[in-house]
């Protein structure tokens, strides 16, 4: 094998995967807000579930991809783990769909097919046009690195040393260790299914030695998930070990099945007896149809028994100090970024409502223990507006729709708004650490107006987190007039403490601590009102 052959097959490998990766990019792109539309609407029915997986897995042409997307989902609450087998499921047939397009040898007009997706690219303007060349121009890119490889490993026919290492691939445990391994390197099935095909149409290899290969590239294309779910929640390890799983017991099904019944392999070879290239990507399609087939009735087993394989630490179930709705894999589906940061958002404002409430708890109470689990709280507050605000900035680099992208822009200063009520809360727990007998020696009157305004603030804080959950712009009025009442008890209650002072009826003492929560809870509705307002900018 000379210099040349070996630059010229790795320059086609290169022009393969390059071609196939911007293909499946661009079809993302085209596909993106279709994609959150089916996502959202993805209910616990499997049959769905299939149809979606296959589906998606066709337009980013990987199953891999697919199933590491599934993984962030699963770990960011976006789906089931019934709902992840079922789409895991689905990408294996979505898959073939590669294998299937690559059998049409299309080698002679892909200069053509790229020439037509640069002009689509590069000379049109409007961007859905330029998409679509984008697609265009990878599926050109992808049949000349094909054409390449296979120019490439042409005199090789010749070679008796390289004929004698692929008859290895007849046994089936070094063809399916090598279809493995190989699919684990580069981290595509659909790429190393086409570059098998390549060795096909050079006539190096047949079927009855490529169907291993095939099965044990079923396997190794499990190895992108597994590596993804490494640090995520029980469950996405378990989705990643589904696919595992599944593929695993696939090809052990079909090993059985080729011992027991070779002639499979002459059936497949009678629907297009000169095409080995198509009989590849047939076998590869009639592999992941029947085994889904088989294994669909089963799903609930499948999810129970990884269940058991992966079980959940105790210590996993208290943990808050993290993102639930977001990590790096969502970041690779921008089509439902906004939908997760919004949902994290959510989950961050929920957690500043309580935590108010506990500090209120903890000054009435002048409970130093509540007081102390505030602070700890306050921690896990300021770690999600950090990390929520890094996803915020990361996905504004993103082709999003202008909507999405003014709803993200408002979406910062919600996040201010909520930390600094965290910081009120933070700052009404100290007072309960630091000054319990002055909290014990106020005066009824005072205590019962402070009970008052307490009590408004958090109705207003909670209504506000209801309507901007809802995103309803509608009831901005509602938190409007509860923040008015605010401002009026604030008016009021000063006043009150100003005569009370001034007729020796409180200790002159309390004149801080009864002035600062006053205003800190004052601040805390205009920050609540700050919040339903930013629905006015999104």
């Amino acid at each position: 094998m000379s210099i040349y052959m070996i630059f010229m097959l790795l320059g086609g490998l290169g022009m393969f995967l390059y071609g196939m990766k911007m293909m499946s990019d661009g079809l993302e792109k085209v596909a993106g807000d279709r994609m959150r539309r089916v996502l959202e609407v993805l209910t616990t029915n499997r049959f769905a579930a299939v149809g979606v997986g296959a589906g998606v897995t066709a337009l980013v042409q990987s199953s891999s991809a697919t199933t590491v997307m599934i993984v962030g989902f699963v770990n960011a609450g976006l789906m089931s783990l019934l709902q992840a087998a079922g789409i895991i499921m689905g990408a294996n047939i979505g898959t073939t769909i590669t294998a299937q397009l690559i059998a049409f040898k299309l080698s002679d007009v892909a200069p053509f097919i790229l020439f037509a997706g640069m002009l689509m690219t590069v000379f049109i303007k409007k961007k859905k046009i330029a998409r679509i060349g984008e697609i265009v121009l990878g599926f050109g890119i992808l049949f000349v690195g094909l054409s390449l490889m296979s120019d490439a490993m042409r005199p090789l026919r010749d070679n008796e040393a390289f004929r004698n290492f692929l008859i290895n691939f007849k046994n089936p445990v070094i063809g399916v260790l090598i279809g493995a391994v190989f699919t684990a390197i580069i981290q595509s099935s659909s790429a190393s299914v086409g570059i098998l095909q390549s060795f096909a149409l050079s006539g190096l290899i047949g079927l009855d030695a490529a169907v291993f290969v095939i099965l044990g590239q079923n396997i190794g294309t499990c190895v992108t998930a597994v590596i993804s779910a490494i640090g995520t929640s029980a469950n996405s390890k378990r989705a990643a070990g589904i696919h595992l799983m599944f593929n695993i017991t696939g090809t052990i099904i079909y090993l059985i099945l080729l011992m027991l019944f070779p002639g499979i392999v002459g059936l497949i070879e009678l629907i297009s007896p000169t095409d080995i290239p198509r009989q590849i990507a047939n076998f590869h399609t009639l592999f992941n149809v029947t085994v889904t087939v088989l294994l669909f009735p089963f799903t609930k087993i499948l999810v129970k028994l990884i269940t058991r394989i992966i079980p959940e630490k105790k210590s996993e179930q208290d943990m808050e100090k993290r993102l639930l709705y977001l990590d790096e894999r969502i970041a690779q589906t921008p089509a439902i970024a906004l939908r997760q940061v919004l949902k994290e958002t959510d989950r961050m404002g929920r957690m500043v409502a309580d935590n108010m409430q506990l500090a209120l708890e903890a000054f009435f109470e002048t409970d130093e223990q509540k007081a102390d689990k505030v602070l700890k709280k306050e921690e896990t507050i300021d770690y999600l507006c950090d990390n929520i605000s890094a996803y915020l900035v990361e996905f504004r680099g993103y082709d999003l729709s202008k909507n999405d992208l003014r709803i993200m822009g408002s979406l910062h200063h919600v996040l201010i708004d909520l930390e600094r009520i965290g910081d009120y809360a933070e700052n009404i727990a100290e007072f309960a650490m630091e000054f319990p007998d002055k909290i014990a020696d106020m005066s009824n009157d005072g205590r019962t107006e402070l009970g008052s305004m307490a009590e408004k603030v958090m109705e207003t804080l909670r209504t506000s987190m209801e309507v901007f959950n809802a995103r309803d712009a509608n009831r901005i009025k509602v938190v409007e007039d509860l923040e008015q009442v605010v401002d009026e008890m604030k008016k009021t209650y000063i006043s009150n403490h100003v005569d009370r002072l001034q007729t020796k009826a409180c200790d002159p003492r309390l004149d801080v601590l009864y002035t600062n929560m006053v205003t800190s809870l004052e601040r805390v509705s205009d920050h609540a009102l700050n919040i339903v307002q930013s629905l006015q900018h999104a």
